[in-house]
């Protein structure tokens, strides 16, 4: 298994809790993260140094990732597993799967989570049905894409509705970091690469300190993982308003829920905020000439999931240009002051969520059928 990134580390341990309840006797190796490591993997290398995003910002990294996609393949070839599994960060995976299809090996090999084909670079969809044997999708209208070019996928649904986040209790997070009962808590959510919170703290920064001159009593909640930890740290020491940090993954949940909004990456966060319930605004910027790339390829009215499955914009985007401390201000401020569009967002969560998974299943255990369904004999 390979996952580079934190929300892969996520979907890798929980696929692995699966493939052990499907198949107590599997072994499992490869590359990940703290979740996988806690699951029993013992990783390769590092991965946090392969949580890249974005062209301009991968591409000084390049001989680090391609001398890492040497040492993963040469692991693989010395230890020959029964099936390979691959979790996001096609920027790294797909070279491993592109290598072994010219080297011709007869790993069976699965993808899971599919590329964003539906919104841009539809050519990829060709590339996978190449280099895998079978795509697992997290999103129910993905599979067409890729089976009319003979390429076998599967809907599992979406981890998120595994993570728990809908089960944390705010109360007792508030209390063990003594959160005073008259603040307003709002969760701010910068990413989880490097690339990310050096573009977006600033900007949320700012616009907390705006937002702190009309809501003097604001008090700001900052889970974050450990890719960005000491970074993230070290900014929020420096804020006007009272910033509580959150490293721990196990009090994740419990600092989501303590939030009345919140102010977010634009990534999978946003339906770990929706499992939740909590209102929230998404932003998002990248190096400018990524940005541009963007404008001219992405094929989609919406970036965020939960408003491209209820097809208007539920969760307000704010991206490249309009990623700016005085909008983020007065967006927050208007959904802590409109109880009236609060609900209507949790009704939009309600709505989205239940088209995330296949009615009576656990993504995990049908994602470890599939798996091991490929394995010979």
């Amino acid at each position: 298994m390979i996952a580079c990134e934190p929300s892969g580390d996520q979907l890798g341990a929980l696929l692995m809790r699966g493939l052990r309840a499907e198949c107590p006797e599997v072994e499992l190796i490869g590359l990940g993260g703290p979740l996988m490591e806690g699951e029993g993997l013992k990783t390769l290398f590092d991965v946090r140094e392969l949580a890249l995003n974005g062209v301009f910002e991968v591409l000084p990294k390049a001989p680090m990732v391609l001398r890492r996609v040497r040492e993963t393949l040469k692991d693989i070839e010395a230890k020959s597993p029964d099936v390979l599994v691959t979790i996001d960060s096609w920027g790294f995976t797909g070279r491993i799967h592109e290598r072994l299809t010219d080297k011709g090996s007869t790993i069976p090999r699965v993808r899971c989570v599919a590329p964003q084909v539906w919104a841009w670079r539809p050519g990829r969809a060709k590339q996978l049905a190449r280099w895998i044997n079978h795509l697992l999708t997290l999103l129910p209208f993905e599979p067409p894409y890729f089976t009319k070019y003979g390429l076998p996928a599967t809907w599992i649904g979406h981890p998120v509705l595994e993570s728990g986040f809908g089960g944390g209790n705010g109360a007792i997070f508030r209390a063990i970091n003594r959160i005073p009962a008259e603040r307003r808590v709002i969760a701010v959510l910068p990413g989880s690469r490097h690339s990310e919170v050096s573009r977006l703290l600033p900007v949320f920064k700012d616009a907390v300190a705006l937002l702190a001159e009309r809501i003097p009593e604001l008090h700001v909640v900052m889970p974050t993982v450990s890719t960005v930890a000491a970074e993230v740290e070290a900014d929020a020491a420096t804020w006007r308003v009272p910033v509580t940090v959150v490293t721990r993954e196990d009090q994740r949940r419990d600092a989501i829920a303590a939030a009345e909004v919140a102010l977010a990456a634009s990534g999978t966060v946003s339906l770990e905020l929706a499992m939740a319930g909590v209102p929230h605004i998404i932003a998002y910027r990248t190096h400018p000439l990524t940005g541009l790339l963007l404008r001219l390829f992405i094929r989609t009215r919406f970036v965020n999931l939960i408003n491209i499955l209820v097809d208007h914009e539920a969760v307000p985007e704010r991206l490249l240009g309009r990623c700016r401390a005085d909008i983020l201000a007065d967006d927050v401020g208007l959904l802590l002051r409109d109880e009236t569009r609060r609900v209507a967002q949790r009704a939009d969560f309600a709505a989205a969520l239940k088209r995330l998974s296949p009615e009576g299943e656990l993504p995990s255990r049908r994602g470890a059928r599939t798996i091991l369904s490929l394995v010979k004999g």
